[in-house]
């Protein structure tokens, strides 16, 4: 993991005195697979499993939840040797199991998994990047979530796997090693998006590598896999136990979400209301948000709590998918300039402090930031611009606590006309939420 920079001697809270709004739409309800807990694994066990616990010695670790058609899977887990001596690899699994009768189509739609070391470590980046190619990424959470969101499926994944009747197989069986890392500490992220012709139940499983007869590892089989979901119990170790929903007072601990969670996507058509074809900008030199990511205690003022809730979780992980990693983004924005005059708008995504209600009448930023960085990842935007052309871009965002982001796009409206922009990004794992996206009206 990287070293913040020292902390800043001196830091001023600045205000910007605004309305932020709750985010129109809701999440839709595809299902999906989230496994996150434990997110330190260092024993060997079942992370989540949505097969039914009949025959399983470990009935309590098998939630019961078939998929059938669109599903997501979600694993995100960092692999930590418990000594010096013990620098065993760690492999992940994710198994797929066809209960029925008929073979069953699963489509792999897009796909990725990565590493921190060597695929994508997290390395010092400017806070705005134009990421034309993709090639810029802090961390395995940023590197998936831009290729998915460009619908790149990883080579290593067929376009389709068929499941014989009763029969099940491997989507993942991947290292994640530390052998030759100081410290000892590695982590991986893996977003896929499926489609399955009929029912299938998944687990995912933490195994360590074993050993051939001249000392070399070796990935564990599907055979050895399916010992492990047969006779295991859950990895652990286990995560700090989550704050109930309905404590609403004191220290609160989301906890890490192991579970599946409904919704994969949020899309939503920002406007002045409920059938209203527009979204009339702000008056010269003022500014509105809406609200990203929102969650319990985290609000910003909007009464939103936009985390996905789960379906079927253990109960000593998140009552609700906080954070919403892997969950997509889709905003369509109709600005709109009713004035007699051009107007010049931008748009930023930024970071301001967290908030269940906003205590001083707008966003409250700190100068400088916070050294906690709090969002890695790439944003697309799409717009016609001042001349009229189609623009697609791809923009990597870096943010620490309480940072006021630069403009992703900058518009000049002539008067009474409109203009389309898009904006679309999937939630990175290593970010910590809320957000906002800032429409703002410069001063002529």
């Amino acid at each position: 993991m990287p070293v913040p920079p020292p902390a800043p001697e001196t830091q001023e809270e600045i205000v910007k005195p605004q309305e932020v709004r709750p985010l129109p739409g809701q999440l839709n309800t595809v299902p999906v697979f989230n496994s996150n807990s434990p997110e330190v694994v260092q024993t060997e066990g079942i992370l989540l499993s949505t097969f039914p616990p009949t025959g399983k010695q470990a009935p309590a670790a098998h939630l019961n939840f078939p998929f059938q058609g669109r599903f997501d899977i979600f694993a995100h887990h960092i692999a930590k040797a418990t000594s010096p001596e013990d620098l065993r690899t760690l492999y992940l699994g994710v198994i797929l199991h066809n209960p029925g009768t008929q073979p069953v189509t699963v489509n792999v739609l897009q796909a990725a998994s990565y590493l921190s070391q060597p695929d994508a470590p997290f390395i010092e980046l400017p806070s705005f990047v134009e990421n034309p190619a993709g090639t810029v990424y802090a961390g395995p959470g940023s590197r998936v979530m831009n290729e998915v969101l460009r619908g790149q499926r990883q080579a290593e994944w067929p376009a389709r796997i068929v499941i014989p009747p009763g029969e099940s197989q491997m989507l993942l069986n991947h290292p994640i090693p530390v052998r030759t890392l100081e410290p000892p500490i590695n982590g991986r992220s893996t977003l896929m998006r499926l489609q399955s012709s009929g029912q299938v139940y998944a687990a995912s499983l933490g195994m360590f590598a074993k050993q051939n007869p001249d000392g070399s590892e070796r990935p564990p089989s599907r055979e050895e896999w399916q010992q492990l979901l047969e006779t295991g119990n859950l990895a652990g170790p286990r995560d700090k136990v989550p704050t109930p929903p309905e404590q609403t007072t004191g220290q609160i601990i989301y906890g890490r979400v192991a579970g599946v969670a409904r919704g994969s996507a949020w899309k939503a058509q920002l406007s002045d209301g409920a059938g209203s074809p527009n979204l009339t900008i702000p008056k010269a030199g003022e500014a509105f948000s809406y609200a990203l990511s929102t969650l319990s205690r985290g609000q910003m003022g909007t009464g939103q709590v936009q985390s996905a809730p789960m379906i079927v979780r253990y109960p000593d992980t998140a009552y609700s998918a906080h954070g919403n990693y892997g969950i997509e983004y889709s905003l369509t924005l109709p600005l709109y300039n009713p004035s007699a005059t051009a107007q010049t708008v931008t748009l930023a995504l930024e970071t301001p402090i967290k908030e269940e209600q906003l205590a001083r009448g707008g966003l409250r930023f700190l100068e400088p930031p916070a050294r906690q960085i709090f969002f890695r990842g790439t944003v697309r935007i799409r717009y016609n611009d001042d001349r009229g052309l189609p623009q697609t871009r791809y923009v990597h965002l870096v943010q620490r606590r309480g940072q006021q982001g630069e403009p992703l796009v900058r518009l000049m409206l002539p008067a009474a006309s409109s203009r389309l922009v898009r904006v679309d990004f999937l939630y990175p794992p290593d970010a910590t939420p809320p957000q906002v996206l800032t429409v703002k009206t410069l001063d002529n």
